[in-house]
């Protein structure tokens, strides 16, 4: 049976506990989760794909660049922007959205590529 180590795996081991001071700990986990949930909202990884793709957008340009209601995008960058995916800039009365930082536009990046290399997957 695969799910079953042998007997050697019940006694202390040096190299799992080297291992597991290197993992991250409960937080770190949760937090990644946390953005990972927010990137897997369909509406709002296409809001991100266009500020990767544009730079900087104003609320009615992303709407209709992703072809979603505004106060559903407005909604969507809120919750990005409380998470520090996303930033504002204000100009007057407008408001223009990009992302956060080069991590998050590496991330995005590294995902598309990983799809391309899915048959039948674009982005």
């Amino acid at each position: 049976d695969l799910d079953v180590c042998p007997s050697h795996c019940d006694e202390p081991m040096a190299a799992v506990d080297a291992l597991r001071q290197r993992v991250a700990g409960r937080e770190a986990h949760i937090e990644t989760a946390e953005l990972f949930r927010l990137l897997g909202d369909p509406t709002r990884l296409a809001i991100l794909h266009a500020l990767l793709e544009a730079g900087e957008l104003c609320v009615c340009d992303l709407a209709a660049t992703v072809e979603v209601p505004q106060p559903t995008v407005s909604q969507g960058l809120r919750l990005l922007r409380a998470a520090g995916i996303v930033k504002v800039r204000k100009a007057g009365r407008m408001s223009y959205y990009s992302l956060a930082d080069s991590h998050i536009r590496m991330l995005l990046d590294l995902s598309r590529e990983h799809l391309r290399h899915e048959p039948g997957v674009s982005l």
